[in-house]
């Protein structure tokens, strides 16, 4: 399902990196524009009742409060490197939190804030766009998986021939690195990720990569 577009509203909000109140209600707006590519994606795993599972760029916590559904046996982790999406996270998850099944931290991607395999599975929806070295970033995922673990990275926007004037302009202005189905590939492969896997939906522009460590 395609949302409306809101232009004026990923101006003000700064979709790289969201900031004060306009960047609060953009990231509401996105917890909304995503739902349904997320809801998508997540089904593509398994869950286990003793999972430890990191969102990467949790932006305003939608995506941890579906996986508490999925895996509601297990502990969660939410890291992002702007204020607004960790007080917004929290917020939206306020009851896993007191409860002491969630965390939210902040942190950036290219130096996660975790010791070495402390996670079964980690996941990222519409961040990547923004993540700074990438090979370098998914090898610092890579790092924090336990062995057998997961990362899927899931994403509305990959390079083809049929991407819209408008898409193309915001790659330009907010200078997002957008790799095309066999590059992702190619970057997980880099990265160390020993099998990965390309998911797409028929019928929809959406990609799901999954790299498994072993």
């Amino acid at each position: 399902m395609s949302y409306e577009p809101r232009p004026e509203l990923t101006d003000a909000g700064n979709p790289a990196k969201p900031e004060g109140a306009a960047g609060t209600e953009m990231l509401h707006y996105m917890n909304e524009e995503h739902a349904d590519l997320t809801e998508w994606g997540l089904q593509l795993l398994s869950y286990e009742e003793h999972d430890r599972i990191l969102d990467i760029g949790c932006g305003g916590g939608a995506t941890l409060k579906r996986l508490t559904n999925l895996a509601p046996g297990g502990s969660f982790v939410g890291v992002d490197y702007a204020e607004a999406s960790v007080a917004l996270s929290k917020e939206t998850n306020a009851d896993a939190v007191a409860a002491g099944k969630m965390e939210i931290v902040s942190g950036a991607v290219q130096a996660l804030p975790f010791s070495d395999a402390t996670f079964t599975k980690a996941v990222t929806v519409e961040s990547f766009y923004f993540w700074e070295d990438p090979v370098g970033s998914l090898s610092e995922v890579r790092r924090v998986l336990k062995d057998g673990g997961v990362f899927l990275l899931i994403s509305e926007i990959y390079e083809r021939d049929d991407l819209t004037a408008h898409i193309r302009d915001n790659i330009r202005k907010y200078d997002m690195n957008v790799p095309g189905k066999e590059e992702f590939l190619e970057l997980f492969r880099a990265a160390g990720f020993s099998e990965t896997i390309l998911h797409t939906k028929d019928g929809e522009f959406w990609i799901a990569v999954e790299g498994r460590k072993s």
